[in-house]
């Protein structure tokens, strides 16, 4: 250690004393990254080069100026050279810009007075076979981030305060989940029900798949304690109007959900929104769940319009019953037929993706359907079976064992009605034949789709939806359930195809992360975001339909635009908008840019003994 520290020392340059006025003292540290960097870009030639910008006082390399020999280094060094100012050459920003910048608030300066010249993703790894002209790049790089330094502000994070009142919308099993978690834990919560009860889709099913638990009674509790506690307000046949604010603070207005003449007359005693009523929140949960594909959908599988055609939750319905009777006139059936993947996995007439939990219902209902009529015949049509999960491989074997379920693998092509039977026509792939069967119902596994209005309340919430319909969450392995808009979460199939136990684990999850929001005394926030210089505003506004994020407002009586910090993201589309240049964003102010421009195309002046800085 003591060894490579002395080996730093003698190959860091000293460049001299910066000159009086500019304020900078500019310490540039380049990371060999192993061979990532320095495989390509000779390093050591990069730290030579940079020692001659104007600013720079001190260059050096180092193996990996992310471990902790290399931040020790860097804190050495802006001690002992009076650094205020540093860039570090190395990876992508999004790697290690939050390690550095601790590093450097470590040894007293500040966080916004250090800069990253990727120098690894933007250099050595797309020039592998090209060590000169990288080397080059390499040292363009770091002289544009050294004329960025050379202009940055001290800047201080900014605080917000938190509102610690959470808004769930959708009272189905996630919702309620959330909603106890987070009023167990001591915070006011506020669940929104679009329908005139909570329990959502379980409240339509009647057992568990693998263990086949009855969910009435669970499903009562659960409810009954979301009913009773202190802390949870429950709003039926209410929706989102509107919402407006940002993470803390958000301003959401509720309505509510059911026509105005379906609201006519004496409901009694209300549960439900009324109109234009505000709530502040600190966070928001969307755990809208999923629909059906409709059956008018799936007119090749006779959907709509050919009788003892039913969807999955319709035959639920039926098991329900005490005995198990086909819709048009009654009858037990004596055959049932399931169709898998109705609409799944089929981008032409259906969805293109995976429903993932109808492989298992099926094998379920198949099982109780053969419990309930023992002389009875389960045919299951499969492209393939998916059983992923702890003891769901077993379960779909317990159908065909137990229940005696014969499974087809291939589609079927068409349903039809012939008599009091349902035609339907398939192939058997395995045994390469076509297949007729006659049955007395049908049952298609219709797929899974998002709630409906789940795009137009994602475009309420500002968060986010994919192409599906389905609420697109940050990242999907490492932020699942945050919406790309901070402060609103996302839990169960709003955000896509899920089991019970999934939605549960993601419920939890979900009201984790709002619990941690609200363990903060206030809100941190990245200071780098857009300001206005008033003396250049003309007020015309078009900053403020520029921006995304609703940040920005003109006020009435000066007749200049302001920023709300709180919501500003940095972008800049305000700062392209201004005719006057009057937007600017902290840190990133034109004359920085136009400087590191320079510097990429060589016009960076060099520090010269005679003609100072």
């Amino acid at each position: 250690m003591e060894a490579a520290r002395d080996r730093e020392e003698q190959h860091a340059g000293h460049g001299g004393e910066a000159r009086a006025g500019t304020g900078r003292r500019i310490g540039v540290f380049i990371c060999h990254c192993g061979s990532n960097i320095a495989g390509t870009v000779d390093v050591r030639r990069a730290a030579e080069a940079v020692r001659g910008l104007r600013g720079v006082v001190y260059a050096t390399d180092y193996g990996y100026m992310c471990s902790d020999p290399g931040q020790a280094l860097i804190r050495r060094a802006i001690a002992e050279q009076g650094l205020d100012g540093i860039v570090v050459a190395a990876c992508s920003p999004s790697m290690h810009e939050a390690t550095f910048r601790r590093t450097a608030e470590a040894a007293g300066l500040n966080p916004y007075r250090l800069e990253i010249a990727n120098i690894r993703e933007q250099c050595s790894w797309v020039h592998q076979e090209e060590r000169e002209e990288a080397t080059r790049k390499a040292i363009a790089l770091i002289a544009s981030l050294v004329e960025k330094v050379r202009g940055d502000d001290p800047l201080e994070p900014l605080g917000t305060p938190v509102t610690r009142r959470l808004l769930v919308v959708g009272g189905g099993i996630a919702g309620m989940t959330v909603a106890l978690e987070v009023a167990d834990a001591g915070h006011e919560v506020i669940l929104v029900e679009r329908g005139a009860q909570l329990g959502g889709r379980l409240s339509q099913i009647r057992e568990t798949y693998a263990a086949l638990s009855p969910l009435a009674a669970p499903l009562e509790t659960l409810v009954e304690r979301v009913r009773e506690h202190p802390r949870i307000r429950v709003l039926l046949e209410s929706e989102v109007e509107s919402a407006s604010g940002y993470v803390g603070s958000f301003t959401v207005t509720l309505r509510p959900a059911l026509p105005a003449a379906a609201l006519a007359g004496d409901r009694g005693e209300s549960n439900q929104a009324i109109g234009g009523t505000q709530y502040e929140v600190g966070a928001i949960v969307v755990a809208t769940g999923y629909e059906l594909l409709p059956l008018s959908r799936l007119g090749e599988y006779g959907g709509g319009r050919v009788a003892d055609v039913v969807d999955a939750l319709e035959f639920e319905r039926l098991l329900a019953d005490g005995v198990l009777r086909r819709p048009s006139d009654g009858r037990v059936p004596r055959r049932v037929v399931f169709v898998q993947c109705a609409g799944s996995r089929d981008p032409e007439h259906g969805v293109p993706y995976c429903s993932k939990v109808c492989c298992l219902y099926t094998a379920k209902q198949a099982l109780l359907y053969r419990q309930r009529v023992p002389d009875g015949e389960a045919i299951v049509f499969a492209i393939d079976v998916r059983t992923g999960g702890r003891r769901y491989e077993e379960f779909a074997q317990r159908a065909v064992e137990e229940g005696h379920v014969l499974y087809l693998r291939g589609k079927v092509a068409k349903l039809f009605r012939q008599g009091d039977r349902v035609i339907v026509w398939g192939v058997d792939t395995l045994a390469g034949r076509n297949v007729e069967v006659a049955a007395d119902l049908v049952v298609l596994a219709a797929a899974v789709v998002p709630s409906a209005g789940a795009a137009e309340l994602g475009r309420r919430l500002r968060a986010t939806t994919d192409e599906l319909g389905f609420f697109r969450e940050a990242h999907p392995k490492l932020r699942p359930v945050e919406s790309l808009t901070a402060g609103i979460f996302l839990a169960g199939a709003a955000q896509g195809p899920k089991d019970i136990a999934e939605t549960v684990s993601q419920a939890g999850a979900a009201a984790a992360k709002v619990l941690g929001l609200f363990s903060r005394p206030e809100l941190v926030q990245e200071p780098t975001v857009a300001t206005v210089l008033e003396e250049l505003c003309a007020g015309c506004g078009l900053c403020v339909s520029a921006c995304p994020y609703e940040a920005r407002s003109l006020n009435p009586r000066l007749r200049v635009a302001e920023v709300n910090a709180a919501l500003c993201q940095g972008c800049g589309a305000c700062v392209v908008a201004c005719p006057n240049k009057a937007c600017v964003v902290r840190n990133w102010r034109p004359e920085q840019t136009l400087a590191m421009v320079g510097a990429v195309l060589g016009e960076t002046p060099y520090r010269s003994p005679d003609a100072g800085e």
